[in-house]
């Protein structure tokens, strides 16, 4: 009889666990701005999942608001996950920004500098990877919202799919 009730209580417990999470994705938005010739990017991730990709390597866990180093954690595994060029390859250097924690996610902000060569005229193209978490989580989805030139578009990165040219 114990065993039929404790069997009974997790399965009525299972699928109140998987509405905690369903699904796993970040969005981040990229604005090219020519006055400063930069790429601004801000990007938000959910907490749980961001901590989990932060821990991978570390002698504990990492929990973001205790962790005396959440911001180098955070900037080194944004380089790592996120490059932008002006062209196929290339991986111009990012600059963490800072992040900023909001209910049960981040936000996450940083920029790239355009080397002059890329602004001598217009800019017409971005090189884009996003592989944030796509190594931990397969069903994990990286939304790209690019506002550039006045024209705004959308894409998605998935494990497969981490690099895109982005034109506008």
């Amino acid at each position: 009889m114990r065993r039929a009730l404790s069997a009974a209580l997790l399965l009525l417990l299972l699928p109140l666990l998987a509405l905690a999470h369903a699904y796993h994705a970040s969005i981040a938005e990229l604005r090219y701005n020519p006055a400063q010739k930069q790429v601004e990017i801000s990007l938000k991730v959910f907490t749980d999942d961001f901590e989990r990709a932060l821990s991978q390597g570390q002698p504990t866990p990492v929990h973001l608001d205790q962790q005396p180093r959440a911001g180098a954690l955070a900037a080194a595994y944004l380089q790592r996950s996120l490059r932008v060029g002006t062209r196929p390859g290339e991986s111009l250097p990012l600059q963490f920004v800072g992040m900023q924690h909001e209910a049960d996610a981040y936000w996450l902000y940083a920029r790239v500098a355009l080397p002059p060569s890329a602004t001598a005229k217009p800019l017409t193209r971005l090189h884009l990877r996003q592989g944030l978490l796509l190594d931990l989580f397969p069903d994990q989805m990286n939304i790209v919202n690019l506002e550039a030139r006045g024209r705004k578009q959308s894409v998605l990165f998935r494990a497969g799919n981490e690099e895109q040219e982005v034109r506008f």
